[in-house]
Formats: C-alpha cells, structure tokens, sequence
C-alpha cells in the first residue's frame, strides 16, 4: 500500500506538517504526564482508524516504558483495571472531543467536570491541545491513507 501523496514532498504540507510537530513539542513540555499524552494520542488515533498513528504511539509509549497490557486495554479502557482515575477522566474527554459530532452538544459537562477534578487549568490545556492535534495528525494521515507498521520509535523526532 503506498499513500494517495507524500506529505513530505509537498512544500505546503510539509511546511504545514512542521507547525503540527512544533505545537507537538510545546506539549511535551508541559506538566502532563507523558504517559497520559501518549494514551490520549493512542485513543483517538484508534477511534480515528489512523493505522499510521496508532502504530506510532503504541511504538512510542512502549519505547517510553508504557506496559503491554495497559496498550492493550486502551481500546477497552471502561473495562480494565490498569488505568488511574486521572488517566481514566482523560480518556473519557479523549472519546468525547474526538467523537464531537456523534454527541448533542459536544464534550459534555460531566467529562469536563471528571478531567477538571484531575487536571489544573495547564494539563486541561494541554489535553485540549494534545486532543485537537492528533485529530489533525490522525485526519491527514486517513486522508491520504498512510501506510503503518513501519515506524521506528523517535523517527520523526
């Protein structure tokens, strides 16, 4: 399978795609956890169905220390025991914001009120930041339909 273009040798996409990985960076530098990131970043890309993604940040979590089974259980969080309450609500607004027009109204108040309980006002932001970029990053990649399985933890970086 080959991708319908290549992001990287269009000067606008590839200029474009830049700004996403330095908004990116700017997120890794927060106080939220990067375990939390990388689970945000993984649910919305499965909901998504970016393959690409997906492949990445399951890559990127486990280089990172992130466990099998709670990979694994991402999908299926509701259910599994391995994710704190905190990690929970974030997943919870993950779902919510990424699923936006399946919703009356949105993120509903009860998410926001289970995250807030979790978060101060600067993890808040970056969990609506961290949301909002990797549907961005997860839309591109659907669009053109690129290919997964080959990415190697820290390619991009």
């Amino acid at each position: 399978m080959e991708a319908r273009l290549n992001l990287f040798a269009s000067p606008i996409a590839a200029k474009f795609g830049k700004h996403l990985v330095a908004a990116g960076r700017v997120l890794a530098d927060s106080t939220l956890p990067g375990a939390t990131q990388e689970l945000v970043k993984l649910r919305a890309s499965q909901i998504n169905g970016c393959g690409f993604c997906t492949d990445m940040h399951t890559k990127d979590a486990a280089h990172a220390g992130e466990t099998q089974t709670r990979l694994n259980l991402v999908a299926a969080w509701r259910e599994a025991t391995v994710f704190t309450e905190a990690e929970r609500a974030a997943l919870e607004l993950t779902e919510e914001a990424t699923r936006i027009a399946d919703g009356a109204g949105g993120v509903s108040d009860e998410a926001w009120a289970k995250a807030a309980e979790h978060f101060d006002e600067e993890q808040l932001a970056t969990l609506v930041c961290a949301i909002s970029l990797i549907n961005a990053f997860n839309r591109a990649n659907v669009i053109i339909r690129q290919p997964a399985g080959d990415y190697q933890p820290g390619q991009y970086a």
